[in-house]
């Protein structure tokens, strides 16, 4: 359930770390891009109910669960260039769905900095998305203000990560 794209299993916040359950269960990543389209934090999230009753089956490979992580990935680092065509028409931070990948939505919000917050998700409620989306800024803006933070740099601080975890639970 961290966020991962390496292969570390080990728990932890940030880019680079936990494990990453998969396959039929609903699951929301979200991404935060830099400025500079790299990203600084991201996480993915399973359905606390699906987790349970799926807890007896098959496990996934660990092959299989790093080629869905490089999926998302992909999926999220694509639909940047929709956020950047995006931006200059609408004066909206929250850009609702901006694309869709199969059976999976893109969801899309634009800071005043430029940060980009990317959900990929099932179809779920705006509300909820907007509202974790708000949540989530509000995190970043509270990082910004860390005279230790560098811009641009990855947030590894487990408050912000269990912060945004919670806010996932509550809204997606």
């Amino acid at each position: 359930m961290n966020a991962t794209h390496s292969s570390s299993s080990s728990g932890g916040s940030g880019i680079g770390s936990g494990p990453l359950g998969y396959g039929n269960a609903p699951t929301c990543y979200f991404v935060m891009i830099g400025t500079k389209d790299n990203p600084i934090y991201e996480a993915e999230f399973i359905a606390v109910n699906t987790a349970r009753s799926s807890s007896g089956g098959a496990t996934i490979p660990e092959a299989k669960k790093e080629e869905f992580r490089h999926l998302n990935q992909f999926i999220a680092h694509s639909a940047l260039d929709m956020v950047e065509d995006i931006q200059w028409s609408t004066n909206q931070m929250y850009l609702k769905s901006i694309d869709k990948f199969n059976e999976r939505f893109i969801s899309a919000y634009l800071t005043a900095g430029n940060i980009k917050l990317l959900l990929l998700h099932d179809a779920k409620s705006e509300d909820a998305i907007r509202n974790f989306f708000n949540d989530c800024y509000e995190l970043y803006i509270k990082t910004l203000l860390n005279p230790f933070y560098e811009p641009n740099s990855i947030i590894s601080s487990a408050a912000f990560d269990t912060k945004v975890r919670l806010s996932a639970k509550r809204y997606l």
